[in-house]
């Protein structure tokens, strides 16, 4: 029985550095995997911001057309068809 106990003694020994090896691969890639979110995080949050700064020029587009038809709503409609008539050269 003894002789058993000092078999795994020597495997014992190997298993030790293959584990840290093992385990300094493994916590290798999680880094790199947070890096990877890292990055995708950032270029997500700079999609945003430009959809955003999009959205916020469109939205002032409609002000502005909201604002022309409502303060020259028949006016424009007149000059619509002063268009129509008119031929086109």
């Amino acid at each position: 029985m003894n002789d058993g106990i000092f078999a795994l003694i020597p495997i014992l020994a190997l298993s030790i550095p293959i584990v840290a090896i093992l385990s300094r691969t493994v916590r290798r890639m999680i880094e790199l995997k947070e890096k990877q979110l890292q990055v995708q995080t950032h270029e997500t949050a700079e999609r945003t911001a430009q959809y955003a700064a999009h959205t916020e020029r469109l939205e002032q587009r409609v002000r502005v057309l909201e604002r022309i038809i409502t303060d020259k709503g028949m006016a424009i409609s007149d000059e619509i068809e002063s268009l129509r008539e008119k031929p086109l050269n």
